[in-house]
């Protein structure tokens, strides 16, 4: 073992003992749930007693659960938006305390098409981080073998843009990367400015010239599409991989953001014949040519549980942890074990409640909190955390799956009830009408009806596809596309995944006329409802799935 080694060793064992510590009292809390949750709340109403938020819904008097209910009502994010524009225009004590500066804003495609700024405070962040501590050192006693070894993290830049501040507005796992531990920086293989690279095909092929040669040991993404289009990229650039290795090159396919600074390659001639070897033998680039992983980490719940199947068959034997509940606006669940989607609820980071999912629209709902769940029971999840968010409606369905202690252990099931998403774009129905109104404002065509439905297949990318009566296929293609252009605007997820060609072009269906009466008249007499009652349906979120 090297000197660089042994002290490398050294330090992480003093990160992994604080981690240790982490995870016990994370697992202690579990065993007295409803006083952690009651103590969680009275600190966080607290804290926010002086904002004007607090002042607004009076946490002052504020002293039981009772009290915040009857304060503070459940609600989505147009409740709490006045006061987090004020905070994105500098007045940052209208929904924060005065020491929480917020760091930046985390961005998430909102329900009305504008994105939603959460504040990242420090206090935030520490939360956030001391769940990924908790999971990785999990997980790492899980796996021994990867310990202390190189890691390929893909995450997405914190800076997509600034507030009127100049804070960065992006994703939180950006910034999270960036103010990581000197210890686990020193393990990732992916730099920071890598991020911005704009074309997903010179993104890809950087990352894996920067961990080609490595002796990685995991993979980690939000996105299991990321993973996979990590390979194909491998597999379709693999004459120019094996001559970057060979020569100490790089020679990406687009262009690199103008503070890239690649790292000094060396060439890898052995490496090279070996995996040409491997490529030749195969018939492709597999990455058990390259890596001896120890696990992979990614989403594996809702539609994404969609991609496993070629997941696994890329990377056969091994295991797959699912990161997760994770949003925008926090961390609600940790797994513990691989290959589910189901994790305990994160009691120390947040105040949980659930909504049973058949009241869902109630005007009045029963309201359960975290020691209340029935197992095999879905809900709809409510949150309060140090995001400057009070009953927040965060309306993610989820499916009790077990207990740790009185803590629920749950599953992500979809966002919502008219939402429909295959790798993460979340689009809702007021997104596809709006969309559709726009495509017919800008092209003239008239149109009153249309249907749109996500298609998965194993063996090409996923879509989604638009079926509408035409005889005109000039028209109808005209008129897709320009939905689609007005589609990508209103929701950034959707444009992202897109561009970066995890999802394919919207694909047109003509009908014929009278197509859409039918249909109706069918699902009229499925429901068996009075006609005036029906509400057509735009936007069908089952996801058609063909594994031929």
């Amino acid at each position: 073992m090297s000197i660089r080694q042994t002290i490398l060793r050294s330090v992480a064992k003093l990160g992994a003992w604080h981690a240790q510590q982490q995870r016990r009292v994370f697992f202690a809390a579990h065993q007295r749930t409803a006083e952690t949750q009651q103590e969680f709340l009275t600190a966080l109403i607290a804290q926010h007693a002086d904002t004007a938020f607090g002042r607004d819904h009076g946490f002052g008097k504020i002293r039981t659960y009772e009290d915040y209910t009857a304060a503070v009502p459940i609600a989505g994010y147009e409740h709490v938006e006045p006061y987090m524009q004020r905070v994105m225009q500098g007045e940052t004590t209208a929904l924060l305390p005065a020491d929480q500066e917020p760091l930046m804003f985390s961005m998430t495609s909102g329900t009305t098409g504008k994105p939603k700024h959460i504040p990242v405070t420090p206090r935030f962040l520490a939360s956030i981080r001391r769940g990924w501590n908790i999971f990785g050192v999990h997980i790492l006693s899980q796996h021994p073998d990867a310990w202390i070894r190189p890691i390929v993290q893909i995450s997405s830049s914190p800076c997509e843009e600034t507030s009127p501040t100049g804070k960065p507005c992006g994703a939180i796992s950006g910034l999270l990367a960036a103010s990581q531990k000197n210890i686990v920086q020193r393990l990732y293989v992916v730099p920071p400015w890598i991020a911005q690279i704009q074309d997903p095909t010179t993104r890809y092929y950087t990352i894996l010239r920067h961990s080609i040669d490595r002796d990685v040991a995991f993979i980690t993404t939000a996105n299991p599409s990321s993973t996979i289009k990590l390979i194909e990229t491998g597999q379709a650039h693999i004459e120019q991989l094996l001559r970057d290795l060979r020569d100490g090159t790089f020679t990406p396919p687009g262009e690199l953001p103008p503070d890239a600074t690649p790292r000094t390659f060396r060439r890898k001639t052995r490496f090279a014949r070996h995996l040409d070897a491997c490529v030749q033998r195969d018939g492709c680039f597999l990455p058990t040519q390259a890596w001896n992983l120890s696990f992979l980490t990614n989403w594996t719940g809702g539609t994404l549980k969609l991609y496993l199947n070629h997941l696994r068959s890329l990377f056969p034997g091994v295991p797959i942890h699912d990161i997760g509940l994770l949003a925008s606006e926090g961390r609600f669940s940790i797994p513990l074990d691989p290959d589910t989607p189901s994790g305990v609820a994160e009691i120390t980071g947040n105040f949980l409640e659930f909504i049973p999912a058949e009241e869902r629209d109630s005007d009045s709902p029963t309201v359960c909190r975290a020691h209340q769940l029935d197992v095999g029971q879905d809900y709809f999840l409510v949150i309060s955390n140090h995001a400057g968010l009070f009953r927040y409606n965060l309306d993610d369905r989820i499916r009790v799956t077990g207990h740790l202690g009185q803590t629920p252990i749950f599953e992500f099931l979809t966002r919502g009830k008219n939402t429909a998403s295959i790798t993460g774009e979340k689009i809702t129905e007021w997104q596809v009408t709006t969309a559709m109104q726009t495509a017919r404002e800008k092209t003239g065509i008239p149109i009153e009806r249309f249907l749109l439905q996500g298609h998965f297949h194993a063996s090409e990318t996923p879509y989604y596809e638009l079926r509408f009566e035409s005889d005109d296929p000039a028209k109808a293609d005209a008129l897709t596309q320009a939905f689609e252009k007005a589609l990508a605007a209103l929701n950034m997820e959707y444009d992202a995944k897109r561009s970066g060609d995890r999802l394919g072009a919207t694909r047109v269906t003509r009908l014929e006329p009278g197509a859409m009466d039918r249909y109706e008249r069918e699902k009229l007499l499925a429901r068996k409802g009075r006609f005036e009652q029906y509400k057509h349906q735009y936007l069908l979120t089952e996801i058609l799935h063909d594994e031929s």
